[in-house]
């Protein structure tokens, strides 16, 4: 499963991994075993690459 660091959270519930190749984006529904509130900019999470209806996306987002 990819890794990627959170590169920034916004306080509408979304945000961006660093994926080494380019920034994601995700949304807080697609987090798994953690809250929104409890993630921090520059944390290591796992994610399944996904697409959206405005274009790539991570899925299944979980802390590392």
């Amino acid at each position: 499963m990819p890794q990627g660091r959170i590169k920034k959270l916004t306080e509408k519930g979304f945000g961006f991994i660093d994926t080494g190749r380019g920034d994601l984006f995700f949304h807080m529904s697609s987090l798994q075993g953690a809250r929104y509130e409890d993630l921090r900019e520059g944390q290591t999470v796992e994610y399944e690459p996904g697409q959206g209806p405005k274009g790539p996306r991570a899925e299944s987002v979980r802390p590392v």
